[in-house]
């Protein structure tokens, strides 16, 4: 039986703290009234969830336009719990961190799958390395991928390790190759209540699915005209979710990843995907860095690299793996980036402080 938004689950603890309906409302007022500002985030998204309504209200990231405010519902939010939950063998008892900001879905999903699922939630303030228990057993968690850069070396207690946020660069899928945990990144937005799909970084077996993402349980997937994802997850949308997404279909339950139908690049009737070029990056760039595009007479469109720094000190060498079309015509400099709420670059917003 699938269980009700309305109900806490009797194997649900909150820093090692068992709690019901009524108490858990009570926690959510003192974090509000007197907690500090993490804490405060998590108490107005608690007094949200255990209130009648049938929907929270949450606010996109803002990554790839103005952020927006959608309502979501909370049963939609348990039926991708229990995805989850299924998918990762999450059962009643186990010890899951939560170190993500209570504002976004991804934060307020950590908490629906521990009330959902029975699981024994620790809360800490998130951070890019957290303070946390280093030797205490953890069968879950989330991080950003800049937290799980920094949390490498001590993952050896955490059985499975999600990450989402942002693309995993391959500097930081290298560090975790020989660590313990099976570490996933995840793909997902707002609208998909969180991840409904997830890609294996390590431990990985089959070097053909290595690009794959791979769907959650009930959640099927294909192509509209533009070649962009259609996501069919009835249990967590009664329409079709058309993203903006390239991706190349393996299967009904898999997809390569491309990037923004909103990035692309047509550079000499080239089809160039931003995404795609900085992954070939990632690794010969210690700065900040995206791939853009300036109008040419000759291209239409050419190539530019945009890099978050006072100096232009490149190599022009960290180039001579990219193909002919991909490799950037200039290197444009910023002191700093326009980011979102949540950290991620603004890519749009910094071209136009750029003048573009």
């Amino acid at each position: 039986m699938i269980p009700d938004y309305t109900k806490v689950h009797i194997k649900f603890k909150l820093d090692n703290v068992s709690y019901n309906h009524e108490d858990l409302m009570e926690v959510a007022y003192s974090y509000v009234k007197e907690g500090v500002p993490y804490q405060q985030k998590l108490g107005n998204f608690l007094l949200d969830w255990l209130d009648e309504k049938d929907f929270v209200t949450v606010s996109t990231s803002g990554s790839t336009g103005k952020p927006k405010k959608l309502q979501i519902k909370k049963q939609a939010m348990v039926n991708s719990a229990i995805a989850t939950g299924d998918f990762f063998n999450l059962k009643p008892g186990d010890k899951v961190l939560h170190c993500l900001p209570s504002n976004f879905i991804a934060g307020k999903m950590m908490m629906v799958r521990a009330i959902v699922l029975g699981l024994e939630l620790d809360m800490v303030e998130p951070s890019v390395l957290p303070l946390i228990d280093y030797e205490k057993d953890y069968a879950f968690c989330a991080f950003t991928p800049m937290q799980l850069k920094s949390f490498a070396k001590y993952l050896k207690k955490i059985k499975t390790v999600i990450v989402g946020g942002g693309q995993v660069s391959k500097p930081i899928k290298d560090s975790i190759q020989d660590k313990k945990p099976q570490v996933y990144e995840t793909y997902g937005m707002t609208e998909t209540v969180s991840h409904i799909a997830v890609k294996k970084l390590n431990h990985i077996e089959n070097t053909e699915s290595e690009n794959c993402f791979n769907t959650l349980p009930n959640i099927k997937v294909s192509q509209d005209k533009r070649g962009c994802l259609v996501i069919n997850a009835p249990q967590l949308s009664e329409d079709k979710i058309v993203t903006n997404d390239l991706v190349n279909i393996v299967s009904e339950t898999s997809f390569e990843w491309l990037g923004r139908i909103d990035n692309v690049i047509n550079s000499g009737g080239i089809k160039l995907f931003p995404e795609q070029i900085e992954k070939k990056l990632q690794s010969k760039i210690n700065e900040e860095f995206f791939i853009s595009s300036k109008p040419d007479d000759t291209l239409g469109e050419k190539v530019v690299l945009i890099l978050e720094s006072d100096t232009n000190d490149l190599d022009a060498s960290i180039f001579d793996d990219l193909e002919k079309y991909e490799k950037p015509k200039e290197i444009i400099t910023i002191s700093k980036f326009s980011e979102t709420s949540s950290g991620k670059i603004h890519r749009k917003r910094t071209l136009e402080m750029l003048d573009f």
